[in-house]
């Protein structure tokens, strides 16, 4: 991870500096990741990302006297590992064996589109099992993810049109009621 860091970085002092960093609060970023996410692996993303966002802001960084840099440190680490919990709130995946509810009638063709929503990308299969299978409200969905009920919209809107898409391809047709 250091070597990617000291790569984006110009000047040999810029260099040297960063170094410097990375050896006094390497094991204080890690241990602030670890103790927000209690996990090792999640915290050494959090660790990583941390420092890469450092060597990205390093103009910012390098203009702090020595003394402020372990408390401006802490706090990207913090956030760092507050991003993951937050990106992992908004993709928790139904487990495998997870049954949806389903109408007696017209179960095959019921099963299948569940399928096809679970094939979706992460982002829109999640929106779109609460909004149809789990038929809960947008206001309830963005509620539930920690997003705005436009963006939910938005999803919808888009993990349909995908849904549309790949059922034309099969050879099915979208009537209007």
């Amino acid at each position: 991870m250091l070597a990617i860091c000291l790569a984006m970085l110009e000047t040999e002092q810029d260099q040297r500096r960063f170094t410097q960093l990375f050896g006094a609060h390497e094991k204080k970023i890690y241990a602030v990741a670890l103790r927000i996410l209690g996990d090792p692996t999640r915290a050494e993303d959090a660790a990583q990302q941390t420092w890469l966002q450092l060597a990205q802001n390093w103009e910012r960084v390098s203009a702090l006297p020595w003394k402020e840099t372990e408390g401006y440190t802490v706090t990207v680490a913090k956030n760092c590992a507050l991003d993951i919990l937050r990106a992992e709130r908004r993709t928790t995946a139904f487990p495998e064996d997870w049954d949806p509810p389903a109408r007696e009638d017209r179960q095959e063709e019921y099963d299948y589109l569940v399928s096809l929503i679970r094939a979706l990308p992460e982002n829109y299969r999640r929106i779109l099992e609460l909004k149809f299978v789990e038929e809960q409200t947008n206001r309830e969905i963005a509620r539930r993810l920690g997003l705005s009920e436009s963006a939910v919209g938005v999803r919808v809107m888009r993990g349909r049109a995908m849904l549309k898409e790949r059922l034309e391809k099969e050879g099915y047709t979208y009537e209007a009621v």
